[in-house]
């Protein structure tokens, strides 16, 4: 406990960069594993994980809030599951993808929009009231 994780084989790249990046480390032999992405505050973190022969290489970029992300769908297709997912749960717009579900592949038109968002995410859509005004409520009066 207390110790700092650290990854290791990380290349910092900008969006714009990550297309060429990706197709470069194809080209190497490497398979794509998947993506993570963590909403900082100010910007979104994603790390692009691939297989080197059993080691993991990793393209890191930092993705400012209302800016759009390329797909790497064209290079590798798998990469449109974990987009599509990025898209939903993040808000993030990613561009070029091969196959687009605009925003509902695993969330019901009546999901909050981007929950994993800091920014317009659960912890602003849920309202809280106190357990005596929820009870005085109507059948169906939205909380």
């Amino acid at each position: 406990m207390g110790e700092e994780f650290m990854l290791n084989n990380v290349q910092e790249i900008t969006p714009d960069r990550l297309v060429g990046e990706a197709s470069l480390i194809k080209g190497q032999g490497c398979r794509f594993v998947t993506v993570t992405c963590t909403d900082l505050g100010e910007a979104h973190d994603l790390i692009y994980h691939f297989d080197d022969k059993g080691e993991l290489r990793h393209l890191r970029l930092k993705l400012p809030h209302g800016a759009t992300l390329p797909s790497l769908s064209g290079v590798w297709f798998a990469a449109v599951i974990i987009e599509n997912e990025i898209q939903d749960l993040f808000g993030i717009t990613v561009t070029g993808m091969a196959i687009d579900y605009k925003g509902r592949f695993i969330l019901a038109e009546s999901s909050p929009k981007a929950p994993f968002n800091k920014l317009g995410g659960i912890a602003v859509d849920v309202r809280v009231r106190p357990a005596a005004a929820a009870e005085a409520a109507a059948p169906g009066e939205a909380l």
